[in-house]
């Protein structure tokens, strides 16, 4: 068998990635699967949230980018995307926060991002009257940000691709990347042999053992990350998703309950998928101090869940071609931003393994080369 290109991983970012490249007319494009059905790893299990509210310029970039798309995903796929423009509500505590959130809105401003704006508590008591609030001393929001259905995205973007010529074979495990002076031969599956000169690591949490199949080294770990969905809870429905900056809670409307997330600094690397059920008492601490109303939630662990983040050393994804291996390309390390910028990364690997270049981003900002080059990104609006 062989094909123009093999994307190794069939998530939200390789079904991009695919999309794409059969939009520009790549020749046989290939996407692998190593599960039975797709969106078993980090897809299936995001909370979905889409922001265009960085710190970074190219997150910023790619967010502009990406929720377009998703508010007429069904126009360009032919697909629902599940896109709720609910906003994204940033509540800030501290002063230091607040100008944290001012200093952001200014390059936001800057680079395009009209729609955000500075909000006080007034405003937030409004927006959010379920909130404990005599502490907030304002904060941020942006209509545009809100969440999508991940799986529909996913399913979206592979149907069209499929739609077009590409392939999706699906239980096939990459076990080796065959590697001859320095480029890539081809592509060693469960399935079988596939001859290719393109390959695209889009495996997630696992992308660095992919990467050293072929012999590169890729600084991706995973980290697990837990979501909690509630029981219905009245009075939330239309609500955006809040952040409580003071200590990173945040919860958005899910069905007719809620979806609670919280990064729990404890947390430690590794391949750790199981769910915790000390953790919901961990949560709804910091829930029902910002609402306390919640006091009344009803949770059912059973229904609770965990997933893994696919981290970098400075929370940014790593774009683009390998340095050591010729033919090789990445897609991973999105550091939990991977289904809200799957549009803008299926947009810039398709230009940069057709064209070399991109005009969406500076692509060698996401180069892995800046963590060699002393060039790491400073992002501190992670959640």
């Amino acid at each position: 068998m062989t094909a123009d290109a093999v994307i190794v991983g069939a998530g939200i970012a390789g079904a991009s990635i695919a999309f794409h490249l059969t939009q520009a007319g790549a020749g046989r494009v290939l996407l692998l699967e190593r599960e039975s059905s797709q969106g078993k790893g980090s897809t299936g299990k995001s909370i979905g949230g889409v922001r265009a509210q960085f710190a970074s310029e190219v997150n910023i970039r790619m967010s502009m980018y990406s929720i377009p798309v998703f508010a007429a995903f069904e126009e360009i796929t032919g697909h629902e995307s599940g896109y709720k423009p609910h906003g994204y509500l940033f509540c800030a505590t501290t002063d230091r926060h607040l100008d944290y959130l001012k200093t952001n809105q200014a390059r936001q401003h800057q680079l395009g991002l009209h729609a955000a704006r500075m909000v006080s508590p007034a405003d937030i008591a409004a927006m959010a009257p379920l909130l404990r609030a005599d502490d907030i001393v304002g904060g941020s929001f942006c209509p545009t940000d809100g969440f999508v259905d991940p799986h529909s995205v996913m399913t979206g973007f592979t149907l069209r691709a499929l739609d077009r010529g590409a392939e999706l074979i699906r239980a096939a495990e990459v076990t080796g990347i065959a590697v001859a002076n320095g480029r890539v031969q081809g592509v060693q599956t469960s399935a079988g042999l596939i001859a290719t000169r393109v390959v695209v690591n889009a495996c997630g949490a696992w992308a660095a053992q992919l990467a050293a199949l072929a012999g590169a080294t890729l600084p991706v770990e995973p980290l697990r990350r837990m979501l909690v969905p509630t029981e219905p809870y009245p009075g939330t429905e239309g609500l955006p998703m809040i952040v409580d900056m003071s200590t990173g809670f945040h919860f958005r409307p899910e069905g007719r309950g809620l979806l609670l997330a919280w990064n729990d600094p404890s947390e430690t690397p590794g391949f750790k998928t199981a769910f915790v059920p000390e953790f919901i008492e961990k949560i709804l601490t910091h829930a029902v101090d910002r609402v306390p109303g919640f006091i009344d939630l009803e949770v059912n662990p059973r229904r609770a869940w965990a997933g893994l983040y696919e981290m970098t050393p400075d929370h940014h994804a790593i774009l683009g071609p390998a340095p050591e291996v010729e033919g090789l390309y990445y897609a991973n390390g999105f550091s939990g931003h991977g289904v809200m910028h799957s549009p803008a990364t299926g947009r810039i690997l398709a230009d940069l393994i057709l064209t070399g270049s991109t005009s969406l981003i500076d692509a060698n900002v996401l180069s892995v080369r800046r963590f060699s080059e002393g060039r790491a990104i400073d992002e501190t609006a992670v959640l």
